[in-house]
């Protein structure tokens, strides 16, 4: 017997360290690391000891005779990794143990943001038997991605909280909420109290598809409708008409299929998860009966990984279609694939796409469309969107043996009323920082933040996460992300490169409370956790988040 992962897999390789006979992969020191969809075991080097099971953060792990139908297809997927690397190389470990007690100083750093890659960054950092670090977080609520990028049917992703549940533990660690660096505190404030600084607020502007009719009414970032119905506080009144039939995704990344899914998804099945209220209540009246998402290349280059798609496949009283003739794979992909030179799993992602383009029935009211090849051109409407352009695509190869969409010229008109792109999402700039709006990223070599201009590092100034390598990877990717900047963060303390704090803790709760009265603390989220976790029990549901800023600031207000 083995043990297999399965769709919930965070990739944060908590995992990694437990196995005793190394058989998970690709681990932190692998190349492919951050690279592949999720974490394999190798079926053939498995020992069936499970350390890894109560190591997974997100319950991802099961033994092959425990595995519910819906899952076997991961003995396939765990499988297949191995036909690629079949001997894993013996890399060696990063250093995982802390080197030096901080006796003469604290080392004192501000991590701004609260999602995965700043709290990771603060476990690798506290790890130090001396180290303060003060978190800041605009918003009331931590955990940023976690709480409003997660679709909400998706609780064992979420579950990855827990493992930050043990800074509130911590002697040195303070969590400031509803403060907003840039608006309440500058970076020379923070830089003023702190040795470092460390940006990790992730990246949550949307890109634009620069085509005419993007701005009118009925057409979305994929990111604010995400936040939607997650129920981010600034996105709460976002005007969000169902009254179509028919909605088209732009792109055909996870979100984009978390989106679709949540669309057609029957609102009893919505109303057990911790999907925001309002948005509940508008999915209850919605008339979306198909979902078609638009992707430019073909199912070899989907963006999807195997496991999202998997889901697709088991949505009860909901049909997935794909023409099989739009699934057909262009020349360039088809000798790839006939090759061998393919990954193994995105062999296993065109094999499912071609069974559910050959098998799927059409017999549900309501379906998701996925379409290849084919491109959004314009939004046509009066008042609002009424009708999308399409573009089908050739697809070539490039210079680079890259897939291309190259536009045929030939389009078609399809009648929509909800339009949402999903096609990434980018970081924002900060005051008095440096940006490359090119990327969405603020500069940096390996976490230290650089001058664009020379190249030389600034001092005491880091970044982890999104806004450190661009949107890429999920939740646990960010985990050897902010971990390596932390090292080198320490690196540079040790070495005596960081400059000293020139004024003390209580300059700093002073400034913050002249600045922000109505700042809070960590106790302050671990009422409102309670007070929603609460509500969510007297409705059957995992948590009702408490939404607007005077509800949550009554309820962190008691004592």
């Amino acid at each position: 017997m083995t043990y297999l992962i399965t769709q919930a897999c965070c990739n944060d390789a908590s995992c990694v360290a437990v196995c005793p006979v190394n058989c998970i992969h690709p681990t932190p020191a692998e190349p492919q690391f951050m690279k592949t969809d999720m974490l394999y075991i190798d079926p053939q080097a498995c020992i069936d000891c499970g350390a890894c099971v109560p190591a997974c953060p997100v319950n991802a792990i099961a033994a092959e005779d425990e595995l519910e139908e819906k899952d076997t297809p991961y003995l396939e997927i765990n499988a297949a990794y191995y036909t690629k690397y079949p001997t894993a190389p013996d890399f060696p470990s990063p250093p995982s143990s802390p080197r030096k007690n901080f006796a003469d100083e604290p080392l004192r750093v501000a991590i701004v943001g609260s999602g995965p890659a700043a709290n990771y960054a603060a476990l690798e950092l506290m790890r130090h038997s001396a180290v303060e670090v003060n978190m800041f977080e605009r918003l009331y609520t931590p955990h940023g991605l976690i709480r409003f990028g997660v679709a909400p049917d998706h609780p064992g992703t979420k579950a990855v909280t827990d493992t930050f549940k043990v800074l509130d533990r911590k002697p040195g660690f303070s969590l400031f909420l509803g403060v907003e660096i840039g608006n309440h505190l500058s970076h020379t404030e923070l830089a003023a109290h702190h040795h470092a600084v460390v940006y990790a607020m992730g990246a949550s502007a949307d890109r634009s598809l620069g085509i005419p009719g993007e701005e009118l009414p009925g057409s979305h970032a994929a990111t604010d409708f995400v936040a939607w119905y997650n129920g981010h506080p600034d996105y709460a009144d976002l005007d969000v008409d169902l009254s179509s039939e028919r909605a088209v995704i732009v792109g055909n990344g996870n979100v984009a299929l978390d989106i679709a899914r949540i669309l057609v998804t029957d609102p009893d099945d919505l109303a057990k998860t911790d999907i925001a209220p309002h948005a509940l209540d508008a999915l209850r009246t919605s008339n979306i009966r198909e979902v078609v998402i638009l992707g430019r290349r073909g199912p070899a280059q989907a963006a999807y990984t195997i496991a999202e798609f998997l889901a697709l496949t088991q949505l009860p009283g909901i049909d997935l279609v794909i023409d099989p003739l739009n699934a057909e794979l262009d020349p360039t992909s088809a000798g790839l694939l006939q090759s061998g030179a393919l990954d193994p799993t995105t062999r296993i992602k065109v094999d499912m796409t071609s069974d559910v383009a050959r098998e799927g029935s059409h017999t549900a009211d309501r379906r998701i469309v996925l379409r290849y090849a084919e491109s959004l051109e314009r939004l046509l409407g009066n008042d609002r969107v009424e009708h999308v352009e399409i573009m089908r695509n050739h697809l070539v190869e490039g210079s680079d043996g890259e897939v291309k969409a190259t536009p045929t010229g030939d389009t078609h008109l399809l009648e929509a009323g909800l339009v949402l792109r999903s096609i990434g999402y980018q970081g924002t700039p900060l005051p008095d920082l440096p940006f490359d709006p090119s990327r969405g990223t603020i500069p940096n070599t390996e976490g230290r933040v650089v001058d664009p201009d020379t190249g030389a590092p600034v001092p005491g100034t880091y970044v982890a996460g999104w806004i450190k390598r661009g949107a890429s990877g999920g939740i646990g990717t960010n985990k050897k992300c902010a971990a390596d900047t932390a090292r080198h963060l320490v690196d540079d303390y040790e070495a005596g490169r960081l400059p000293a704090p020139s004024q003390d803790r209580s300059w700093l709760e002073g400034l913050v409370a002249e600045r922000q009265p109505e700042a809070a603390d960590g106790s302050a989220w671990v009422r409102l956790d309670a007070a929603e976790r609460a509500l969510g029990t007297e409705q059957g549901r995992p948590r009702v988040k408490i939404i607007g800023v005077d509800e949550v600031l009554a309820v962190i207000s008691r004592t």
